[in-house]
């Protein structure tokens, strides 16, 4: 298989995913103005703001920044291989992105529950 085949599939599959994804949407709407529902009110309930968002991408791109960085110590510290450090940087960059999306629930919910009672 050459590589003008792997292009000219490439280009073929991604024209495929956008028509697809044009042609479902256009169904979708059809179908919401036959049930009589305005396709527009959907439209603006998907963009609602999101208060905590600048919070939860901040503390995801510190976990993954601290991951990247313990990883980066813990290979400069012992002696080991390419392919076992390759799966300890992205190991710890999940598991501290992780940690930091769930240190962004924590927050969100108890500034939710102090705001309810």
């Amino acid at each position: 298989m050459g590589p003008e085949l792997v292009f000219i599939s490439l280009f073929v599959c991604a024209t495929a995913m956008v028509f697809g994804i044009r042609y479902m949407s256009n169904k979708e709407k059809m179908a919401m103005i036959e049930r009589g529902i305005d396709p527009g009110i959907a439209k603006a309930r998907q963009s609602a703001p999101t208060p905590f968002l600048s919070l939860k991408f901040g503390l995801l791109m510190v976990g993954l920044g601290l991951g990247l960085l313990t990883a980066l110590f813990i290979v400069m510290q012992t002696s080991i291989e390419d392919e076992q450090a390759a799966a300890l940087f992205f190991g710890l960059i999940f598991i501290f992105g992780g940690l930091g999306l769930i240190i962004s629930y924590v927050v969100e919910k108890k500034w939710l529950d102090q705001q309810n009672g």
